[in-house]
């Protein structure tokens, strides 16, 4: 006998509909979801087994290579092949640009005979650091001595910029551009009355060294004494020789440039307020042109044609770089120096490029040490520090190189201060350049705590523990004097563990790196001075010297960057984007568009470092944070 269930209610059988509907939407979703992506990895493989990427075209006689780096100038990509292949299908571009390839790309420049000349576009390119610029500018003024002409062109050059561009036989701006020099400056938010009395946040302050004032904004309304005399010390020295650079290569003299800074209001107002005829004026530029003049000057110089942009005949950097083939390649391709790139904040753990990973940045190391066909190694810090631990795991590394029979040289780029000097103090030669910024030995430790911000909104902590001192490190609640004074001799036991591993390592008493030490940030030119550095130079100075360590004939070695690489998915969708047929799929993809890859700004490199350090750890109450910000 069957049952006959009972019928439902209207309104019952309308909510059943209603979820019956909602589930055959989502499956449906899924399933196109799905059968999508199965399209997309079908697509993929096709591509893989069968297609042909683009091919560089021929590189002709009487070439004229472009050099028009846009966005960031690093050391190494901070975006995966795969993002950087999406953007630039996109028809963008990826942001940042390596410097590496910047530097190849001249080097080859000098002495291919296909390359007739140099054009310069450097308005584009985001200012990093005084010590990677320089060695650009030095690259190019070598080109341009190897008899190459080369000629620049801007719409507006940054006091940064312009120094490459001064290298130039020809330097023309835009009639409607501009162009002038100020000067340097280092200014920064001060929180103190925000998080304190706004807001009822209590930060903690515990250090050594009266110039550590990298956490000064947490508890100060503006800069210490101490700060702004450091600073200002360090930062005419780099002005300085920034203005005498210009001079050198512009045939004038660092007063005359200083001279018409002083005056620079009353220049501009002779100019009618056109900055354009300004720089003329003050002859940082050669003439005015608008680019289509550029580019005509140079189909009347170089060869004309019609199918390339601009109506001359053309390389790209990027296509150039596909014709050059690595240097040492062909000699004795098993003798390398590997270059491991330390770039970024330190933190702990593994980390993506663009930031220095306690555990990641270590196991590059490692693998350069177990690799029998590295001779030896440089590690090139771009980084104003971070986590002291992590950096200990880092110089660790360095030691276990020097131990295994691997001369290990250090080239610091833009900023290699604090936790950035910490890993590089154990090199067996330091090389920077006298703009780098370095120095900034110390160590800080910052708590905030919260009672009073919580007592705002009518929260309270209360509650009981073991000993006096359960609890004590508790944010929520105020932080014991105990607390304090046990934090403190955290941080002096840090500075006084760094200043001993830096004597050791430079061979000198921890008194005498106390008085060059507290915190106190130099250029590189300060630093060789106080014996923190050993030489000046630039990243191929520092290749060079590593392949003589370790044994290495010049131009019969390999240079090889030991880095992170991309998972073979990844590296089958970079493939199959940077082909014809992933691009004519994804170029005007508006999905695609909003995935360009962007470089990360200084300042939430720091936010987030600064979050790191702030969140607690068994065993560890508070994290000693050896960091300088002092970028430019």
């Amino acid at each position: 006998m069957s049952t006959v269930p009972p019928p439902r209610a209207p309104l019952t059988r309308v909510f059943i509909g209603l979820w019956d509907g909602m589930n055959f939407i989502r499956r449906l979703t899924l399933n196109l979801l799905f059968f999508g992506l199965l399209l997309l990895i079908a697509l993929v493989v096709l591509v893989a087994m069968f297609g042909r990427g683009s091919r560089p075209a021929p590189l002709l006689e009487r070439t004229t290579l472009v050099l028009a780096p846009e966005g960031a100038l690093v050391e190494q990509y901070r975006t995966d092949p795969f993002m950087r292949a999406l953007a630039e299908s996109g028809g963008g571009g990826v942001g940042e640009v390596q410097l590496r390839d910047v530097l190849r790309a001249l080097e080859a420049a000098k002495t291919d005979d296909r390359i007739e000349r140099v054009l310069l576009r450097t308005d584009r390119l985001t200012f990093s650091g005084y010590a990677a610029m320089r060695e650009v500018a030095d690259a190019i003024g070598e080109v341009r001595a190897a008899g190459k002409q080369v000629v620049a062109f801007g719409e507006y050059f940054g006091q940064q910029q312009y120094l490459l561009a001064a290298q130039a036989d020809e330097v023309y701006l835009d009639p409607e551009g501009g162009m002038m020099l100020e000067g340097l400056s280092g200014y920064r938010q001060y929180y103190r009355e925000a998080l304190e009395d706004k807001l009822g946040v209590d930060v903690h302050l515990f250090k050594v060294g009266e110039y550590k004032s990298a956490a000064e904004p947490y508890i100060l309304d503006g800069a210490s004494p101490e700060s702004k005399e450091a600073d200002l010390y360090w930062m005419n020295d780099i002005w300085q020789r920034h203005i005498a650079d210009i001079a050198r290569v512009r045939g004038t003299t660092p007063e005359a440039l200083n001279a018409g800074i002083a005056t620079l209001p009353q220049g501009i107002a002779a100019a009618q307020g056109d900055l354009a005829q300004y720089a003329l004026a003050q002859k940082f530029v050669d003439g005015l042109k608008t680019r289509e003049e550029v580019e005509q000057l140079l189909v009347e110089r170089g060869v004309a044609d019609e199918d390339a942009e601009g109506g001359f005949r053309q390389v790209s950097m990027r296509n150039f770089l596909a014709h050059v083939t690595p240097a040492g390649a062909a000699a004795e391709r098993r003798a390398q120096v590997a270059v491991v790139v330390a770039e970024g904040g330190i933190t702990g753990g593994d980390q993506p490029p663009g930031t220095i990973g306690g555990e990641s940045t270590s196991a590059l190391l490692r693998e350069a040490r177990e690799d029998e066909h590295v001779k030896s190694v440089v590690l090139r810090v771009d980084s104003g520090g971070g986590e002291v631990f992590a950096s200990e795991q880092i110089r660790r590394e360095v030691d276990a190189l020097k131990a295994a029979g691997k001369p290990v040289v250090v080239s610091m780029g833009d900023v290699a201060a604090s936790g950035g000097y910490w890993i590089s103090m154990n090199a067996d030669r330091i090389y920077a350049d006298a703009s780098t910024i370095t120095g900034s030995i110390g160590i800080f430790a910052l708590v905030p705590t919260f009672p009073r911000t919580l007592e705002k909104i009518g929260v309270r902590t209360d509650g009981v523990g073991t000993t006096p001192y359960a609890g004590a490190f508790d944010l929520t609640r105020e932080l014991q004097p105990e607390a304090g004074q046990a934090i403190q001799a955290i941080i002096d036991r840090g500075y006084r563990n760094f200043i001993g591993k830096v004597a050791d390592a430079r061979g000198r008493s921890a008194d005498d790196i106390d008085q060059v030490a507290r915190g106190r940030v130099w250029s590189g030119t300060q630093a060789l001075e106080r014996g923190l550095v050993d030489e000046l130079g630039g990243l191929r100075t520092a290749i060079a010297k590593a392949a003589e360590l370790g044994g290495l004939e010049p131009d019969r070695f390999r240079v090889r960057y030991v880095e992170k690489s991309a998972t073979p998915f990844g590296r089958l969708l970079s493939g199959f984007i940077a082909s014809r047929a992933g691009g004519l799929l994804v170029g005007h993809s508006d999905l695609a568009r909003t995935l360009l890859a962007r470089a990360v700004p200084r300042a939430e490199q720091d936010l987030r470092l600064l979050e790191s350090v702030m969140t607690p750890q068994p065993g560890r109450p508070v994290k000693a944070v050896a960091y300088c910000f002092c970028e430019l």
